[in-house]
């Protein structure tokens, strides 16, 4: 009878703690362990959630469901956004680029490698 008792009384501890963490969890934030996305991909879909709730925020203006007041400002809230998030593309984007004149250097001593290559083949004929 004493064995029936202490795994009665595991087991409801265990549904205890089952439950206090199902009630407490949504209080903290576990964001930061679930989210894998870079954040250029993050920055990209942002970008095309704010464009199409810019499209459909002009069609709800333009159905006068929402205010010309209204309809200002969430604008110009939204297009804020989307010009902060395609400034730090753009930035990404000009980290990238390669330097133009390291490029022309290179592309000149591959030239000029490539001609003695052919000088050299052309005397040996």
């Amino acid at each position: 009878m004493q064995e029936i008792s202490i795994i009665s009384m595991i087991f409801t501890a265990a549904l205890v703690l089952i439950c206090l963490f199902l009630v407490l969890a949504p209080f903290f934030s576990f964001d930061s362990y679930l989210n894998f996305a870079s954040k250029g991909e993050d920055a990209a879909s942002n970008k095309e959630v704010l464009l199409s709730t810019l499209n459909e925020l002009e069609f709800e203006y333009k159905m006068d469901k929402i205010s010309h007041a209204d309809y200002k400002n969430l604008k110009k809230q939204y297009e804020s956004q989307v010009v902060s998030i395609m400034k730090d593309e753009e930035e990404q984007l000009t980290e990238q680029t390669i330097d133009k004149d390291l490029m022309a250097e290179i592309e000149s001593e591959i030239e000029a490698t490539m001609n003695s290559y052919k000088n050299k083949k052309g005397e040996g004929k």
